[in-house]
């Protein structure tokens, strides 16, 4: 028995609606497996952000292909694909590596569909026709996307390194990334004395302005009237900017200078890393100015202005564990760790009374509410993670502080 068009393209729009339901747990898991499987996605979690967008964008859009049968060539690239291409190359990491992930996407997606149309009641024709049709259809799109996206690629990619400070962003990265450099090599290489007080700081943009790079770079002015000192900087992207307040004497920052400053620049974001000497000490605050906005970013609600590593640094040393970490927590906190907003007040709750010494009275006054309140919920956080606080209270206050600062990363769904 032969199979017709229109059962043929039933079948497949019906596999796609299918997958359509659990787009949000399919794009994870594949962007998962880029990150595990790719060494250049790893490390930097702007790249990570990046690959979770596109994943989720291309996979939106070939299902939406597949479900409403939509010619190919009427099909761009998703601006979320563009926008990682493009980041890529700004960071001179490799395209092979971009172009790797887009063939393991390709075949996770069709084992994906295999499974699916092997759990209906088709006779042979009428899987060989579907079979064909899915894997046709992301062969051709993957190789049309491809295409389109080496272009984006070597077009930022020329275009980037024409910047004033395309040599000096290099000689950077390779300090950074080099241990075997001594410092005078590395003095002579960034242009810059090393030998002394470093705090690293990057900046970045939540918001896609069409003048992203020069807002950004506007946090050099911002760290020169909290510092008192000029920074060295660096563009990683159009959307990052890393910097250095250098000096023979320990870096001070006037915070509330800085608190100012930000409030004129709605969109951008610092993440401070703590000072250190030396080339390990410019090499070591940056690492942890990275984290710091990692550390801001997984908070959940609206991301801070301001992070400093010396706030989050417990959080930000756990957040290559966050899987140890989620299981910790739960077992600490019971089903105090939801994620849902009735949760959350009480777990804000219950770190204030026990930031202040179990007062309710101050707790009260920290929290703008009735004392009576605090009581009542301080009682009812007991009640729902089945014993008193202060069973093992150190370990209660280590994963309040963590549920606020890594968010739904650590909390259970």
């Amino acid at each position: 028995m032969t199979s017709d068009g229109v059962t043929t393209s039933r079948v497949v729009a019906d596999v796609a609606r299918e997958l359509e339901i659990e787009l949000p747990t399919l794009s994870s898991r594949m962007a998962s497996s880029f990150l595990n499987q790719i060494p250049a996605l790893q490390g930097d979690d702007a790249v990570t952000q990046l690959v979770v967008a596109s994943t989720s964008s291309n996979l939106s859009t070939v299902i939406d292909v597949l479900q409403h049968g939509i010619p190919l060539h009427q099909i761009s690239v998703p601006a979320a694909a563009a926008a990682h291409a493009r980041r890529f190359a700004q960071r001179e990491l490799p395209v092979e590596a971009l172009l790797r992930a887009y063939r393991l996407g390709e075949s996770q997606f069709v084992q994906w569909c295999l499974r699916l149309l092997a759990a209906r009641s088709l006779d042979a024709a009428e899987l060989l026709a579907a079979v064909q049709e899915i894997t046709s259809v992301a062969a051709r799109y993957i190789d049309q996307v491809c295409e389109h996206l080496v272009d984006i690629y070597e077009t930022e990619r020329r275009l980037w390194g024409q910047r004033a400070d395309a040599a000096r962003a290099a000689s950077v990265r390779t300090v950074l990334g080099d241990e075997t450099l001594d410092v005078g090599t590395a003095e002579a290489m960034i242009g810059a004395r090393l030998r002394g007080w470093h705090v690293a700081a990057v900046a970045w943009l939540q918001s896609d302005p069409s003048d992203a790079a020069r807002r950004v770079e506007s946090a050099a002015q911002l760290l020169t009237e909290a510092y008192g000192r000029s920074p060295l900087t660096v563009l990683a992207d159009d959307h990052t900017l890393w910097a250095w307040v250098s000096g023979t004497s320990r870096p001070r920052l006037d915070e509330q200078v800085l608190d100012r400053a930000l409030v004129s620049h709605p969109d951008l974001h610092l993440a401070l890393g703590d000072p250190g000497p030396d080339l390990a000490g410019f090499r070591s605050s940056h690492r942890e100015a990275l984290k710091a906005k990692a550390v801001a970013q997984m908070s959940g609600g609206t991301t801070a202005r301001l992070t400093r590593f010396a706030t989050v640094s417990i959080s930000a040393l756990l957040l290559d564990r966050l899987d140890e970490v989620r299981t910790w927590v739960g077992r600490t906190l019971g089903d105090l760790a939801r994620d849902d907003e009735a949760m959350a007040k009480l777990r804000d709750t219950v770190r204030i009374f026990l930031q202040t010494g179990g007062s309710f009275t101050d707790a009260a006054a920290r929290l703008h509410l009735h004392k009576n309140t605090v009581h009542y919920r301080v009682r009812k956080a007991e009640e729902i993670r089945g014993r008193p606080l202060g069973d093992g209270r150190l370990d209660v206050e280590v994963a309040l502080v963590i549920c606020r600062q890594l968010g739904g990363g650590v909390l259970m769904r």
